[in-house]
This record gives C-alpha cells, sequence and structure tokens, in this order.
C-alpha cells in the first residue's frame, strides 16, 4: 500500500479491532503456478499475545494455496468509499478513497483434525450465537464427515502494513462535511465509513 504518515497504522490493537470487525478475509498465496487467492470468515484469537487469527479452508482449497508451504498474505478490508472533490468546498483536491485496511502475513499452522473441528464449532457460534433460536453445530456424524472436507489453520502474523485512509489530512470542516455526506448523501451513501471517520477524528 502506498506510504502516507497519516494514515498508517502501527498499533496492534487497532488490527486487532480492524479484524474483529471485518471478519471476511482474502487469503492470498505465491505459489508455484503463481498468485491464488480464497476468500473465508476468520477469528480473531483474542487469548494470544501476538494477533492469530484461525479459519478454514475447503478442499482443495489447501491444495491451490499449498497451504502450509510458505508465507500467506492475508487482507482485511474495513469501511471503504469513493470521496468526491466537490464535498471539499473551496479547498483544491482529487477524487480519492478513503478506506480502513490490514494485510497480515505469517505462515500458516496446519490445524489437527480435533483442532479444526473446535475452530469450525468456534466459528459458527461466533456468528450464529446472536440469532434468536442459534443452530450450531451439533457434534454428530453427518457434520464430523462434513468437516473433515476443510482444512482448518492458525496465523500468527509476523508482520503487518495497515491504513487508516480517512481524511486525517483535511481541515475539520471539510471532514465533516464528508462525514455528512457519507452518512446521508444521495451518491455515495457509506454509513460504516462514516462511523468509522468519526471515530478517528473524535466526533462520536
Amino acid at each position: 500500500m502506498r506510504h502516507n504518515p497519516s494514515f498508517v497504522i502501527d498499533d496492534p490493537q487497532e488490527v486487532r479491532r480492524l479484524i474483529r470487525e471485518n471478519p471476511w478475509a482474502t487469503i492470498v498465496a505465491n505459489t508455484a503456478k503463481g498468485l491464488v487467492a480464497s476468500h473465508y470468515p476468520v477469528l480473531l484469537e483474542e487469548d494470544r499475545d501476538e494477533i492469530s487469527i484461525v479459519t478454514h479452508v475447503g478442499r482443495p482449497d489447501d491444495r491451490l494455496l499449498e497451504l502450509g508451504g510458505g508465507e500467506l498474505l492475508v487482507i482485511i478490508q474495513g469501511p471503504h468509499g469513493y470521496i468526491s472533490p466537490g464535498w471539499y468546498g473551496d479547498l483544491k483536491s482529487v477524487p480519492t478513497w478513503n478506506h480502513a485496511t490490514a494485510h497480515l502475513y505469517g505462515t500458516p499452522e496446519i490445524l489437527s483434525d480435533e483442532e479444526n473441528w473446535r475452530v469450525l464449532g468456534t466459528l459458527v457460534e461466533h456468528f450464529e450465537g446472536r440469532m434468536p433460536h442459534p443452530k450450531l453445530l451439533e457434534d454428530d456424524h453427518e457434520n464430523r464427515q462434513l468437516a473433515t472436507g476443510t482444512v482448518g489453520f492458525r496465523l500468527v502474523v509476523t508482520r503487518f502494513d495497515a491504513r487508516l485512509k480517512l481524511s486525517q489530512n483535511k481541515p475539520a470542516d471539510v471532514v465533516h462535511t464528508v462525514i455528512d455526506e457519507l452518512d446521508h448523501g444521495a451518491n455515495y451513501s457509506q454509513p460504516r465509513l462514516a462511523d468509522e471517520m468519526r471515530r478517528v477524528h473524535g466526533e462520536q
């Protein structure tokens, strides 16, 4: 990602927050046949000192990604959206795109069948638990058979490259206008991006 000191995230807690709030990830591997990408939900392991995520891929994605054979890039994409220069008033500017993004790097650890089963159950509970009548993963023969079609892995993040590009380099009145347009505008409404800007600019 383009380096701009105004937008760089160095704080691991901010990266954890991005993962926690945006669990749909892009997994990229540089394989013998070239770049391969897959998309799966990830869970942040809250009880570890380092940034660590667990997830699974469906077979044969494990072979396509050559999982465990080298470093992976996992992309976490938070709220994002188009920013019109027309929202800047008299301030000279060009069209741009605000976003919250983290690139996570590490070599995956393949999980045992039993730990993969545990992670699958935790994943289902994490998303299904808020439903009025949760359908959790029952420990029965049918579900155990379905689980054999997946390969679980843990990625302990060895380095990350993250950005919050949220108009931090603009005057307060422009920031307020951009947030208002993202909240209520007729053309490029992005309320989640507006919320992220409010949080960063202390307008909550």
